[in-house]
């Protein structure tokens, strides 16, 4: 029987690691890279940054493909061994169906324990790093925040849009200042600026060239009336702290940036507002498609051995329906997480359920034939 677990558990190991470099590759990798082309191009990023994101994301795309791919490696080593007898020859020599998905289960165990580990550390702790290094590329090459055609955001207590850029030079300017309230105060249409970082100063230099005014009552910004009109200068310039920039980047958390950890620490104090729901949900999420990898094990042996099939195109296609039905309820779960009548944090274990009691059904009735 060691031989067997041994050819069984290596197939499907082996298998299972180039399924999951391949979905890495082209279906998470090639997207993101198509992404990153935009701050190559438009935002003038250093490389260096574009490796990094690269390398920030991979963690949160594995814990999708390391399932994907063990489902998938399941389909076609078991569809190859039913469709070339080799289930027929050990059922012969009085070796059962379970006994041979022993070896099978054993790596689905060790793959969720691994997704485990991915979910709660470190694809957290890689978000987190990817918006500290966000905040650090703001700091050092700040003209990679603008792109033509586009509002800048990040900035606390003010818009800016950008028609045009070359370098660090801009043209078509129109900078918003906005109130606590986020009602603008002070409207500036200029036709060229200039962008610079000051370092010492700990401030980022806006000037701005052929400058017109917009300025609102600062008691009344609802009053159209009082609105100035037609104040107009050579040159002006406009300073942003830096420490504003890394505050807008940093201020809202989001969830998937916290460890499962801090997660079960945060759950107490966020029961007593609305971020209960959504806290509990990402707690299932994390838990849930941690156990992926079993739950596929148990639908994808029985379905396997019923295909009878070695082509790869049908045991991919298996697995490509498979796969979807899964994400679907954890997109849905996603999508209604601040509903509390949704009960999106149950509804989010619909598909292991499913998965395990229909997969485990199938493989005792044919293990029983």
């Amino acid at each position: 029987m060691n031989l067997i677990d041994r050819y069984v558990g290596r197939a499907v190991l082996v298998t299972a690691i180039y399924g999951v470099f391949v979905l890495s590759v082209v279906l998470v990798l090639g997207n993101i890279f198509k992404e990153l082309l935009d701050l190559l191009i438009n935002r003038d990023v250093p490389l260096k940054y574009v490796l990094l994101f690269m390398a920030y994301v991979l963690p949160f795309s594995l814990a999708f493909t390391v399932p994907w791919g063990f489902l998938t490696s399941v389909l076609l080593i078991f569809g190859r061994m039913s469709a070339d007898n080799e289930m027929v020859a050990l059922r012969a020599c009085g070796v059962s169906l379970l006994r041979v998905c022993m070896p099978v289960l054993a790596v689905g165990v060790l793959l969720s324990a691994f997704t485990f580990w991915i979910n709660a550390e470190v694809a957290p702790r890689a978000e987190q790093a990817m918006r500290d290094s966000i905040a650090t590329m703001a700091r050092s090459n700040p003209a990679a925040l603008f792109v033509p055609d586009e509002v800048v955001g990040e900035f606390r207590g003010k818009k800016i849009f950008v028609g045009g850029k070359k370098g660090n030079e801009l043209s078509d300017v129109t900078v918003i200042e906005q109130d606590s309230g986020a009602m603008p105060e002070r409207i500036i249409y200029a036709r060229s600026g200039e962008i610079e970082s000051d370092e010492a100063s700990g401030e980022l230099q806006l000037t701005l060239r052929e400058a017109r005014f917009e300025q609102r009552d600062a008691g009344n910004t609802y009053d159209f009336s009082a609105i100035r009109h037609g104040i107009s200068v050579g040159e002006a310039t406009v300073s942003i702290p830096l420490d504003d920039l890394v505050a807008g980047h940093l201020k809202h958390r989001p969830l998937r940036s916290y460890t499962l950890p801090e997660l079960m620490a945060y759950l107490p104090e966020a029961r007593g507002n609305d971020a209960g729901i959504p806290v509990l949900t990402e707690i299932s999420k994390r838990l849930s498609m941690s156990l992926a990898c079993v739950a596929f094990a148990l639908i994808a042996m029985p379905l396997g051995v019923t295909a009878q099939r070695k082509e790869t195109s049908v045991g991919f296609g298996i697995s490509l329906a498979l796969a979807f039905s899964y994400f679907f309820f954890v997109v849905l779960a996603e999508m209604l997480k601040e509903d509390a009548a949704a009960f999106p944090y149950l509804l989010i274990w619909i598909p292991n359920v499913l998965f395990v009691g229909i997969g485990g059904w199938l493989l005792l009735r044919l293990d029983h034939k």
